[in-house]
């Protein structure tokens, strides 16, 4: 296994963890909806959709050019943020480590 790849999976957890704690004290809605309390959180959540989009459209490219499938990452994007391109990301580097080196 890659450094890499045992990377991603710490902060998937790490993060995974986080998640969990945010969901078990204010729900699935209450994430959502504290994003639009004043400004700054309205703010910060356009910035993550864009970036959201922004990765969404970079999985789709890298997928297409590596013949991978990319509509679950993108899915779970859309619905769970950042784990969508975690677990692409992840997958990519398991794929990467499991095909034979060419010389």
């Amino acid at each position: 296994m890659s450094g890499r790849f045992i990377a991603l999976i710490a902060v998937i957890a790490a993060f995974g963890a986080l998640t969990a704690l945010a969901l078990m004290d204010v729900g699935y809605s209450g994430i959502f909806l504290s994003s639009f309390r004043d400004m700054a959180g309205t703010q910060i959540f356009f910035d993550l959709v864009i970036m959201g989009v922004l990765v969404c459209v970079w999985m789709y490219s890298d997928a297409r050019e590596r013949g991978a499938v990319v509509w679950p990452f993108i899915l779970m994007t859309f619905a769970l943020g950042s784990f969508g391109p975690l677990f692409y990301l992840a997958l990519r580097e398991w794929n990467a480590a499991r095909r034979p080196a060419t010389a």
